[in-house]
């Protein structure tokens, strides 16, 4: 009898990942270094200032809408406001605000509410760490 062990393929299916996502971590940098002064390339500093000052209030007012949203009764209009989020947060480099906006727009269908209100926590820490850690204009 010849013992052979068979491994999975590169392109093999990891079903266990699909019925449970991984816990929550932050492997991210917070955010991207470069980023700004990519934008501040593509269209001028004062452009982008402009921007990012509403990225800071529209996402503001963003993570409050979600503490006003019944998960039960919004879960799509969750989904669609984290992937709004995610888009926006890696324009301006926030890599971990961006992963995390990911994991509530990826999951928002099977979250129960304790795990919805520590996804918007790790959220709100994300985003005010990078707020601090920017430049106020």
């Amino acid at each position: 009898m010849i013992d052979t062990a068979f491994a999975p393929g590169p392109a093999a299916l990891d079903t266990a990942a699909l019925r449970e996502p991984e816990p929550l971590r932050e492997p991210e940098p917070l955010r991207e270094p470069g980023a700004f002064e990519a934008l501040v390339h593509e269209i001028g500093e004062d452009g982008a200032r402009e921007v990012r000052a509403v990225f800071w209030s529209e996402t503001s007012a963003r993570l409050g809408l979600f503490r006003t949203l019944a998960l039960g009764r919004h879960r799509s209009r969750i989904a669609r406001e984290a992937h709004s989020l995610k888009s926006t947060a890696r324009t301006f480099g926030y890599l971990r605000l961006a992963a995390l906006a990911l994991r509530l727009e990826s999951t928002a269908d099977g979250l129960d509410d304790t795990e919805f209100g520590d996804l918007l926590d790790l959220m709100d820490t994300a985003f005010a760490t990078a707020r601090a850690q920017e430049p106020q204009d």
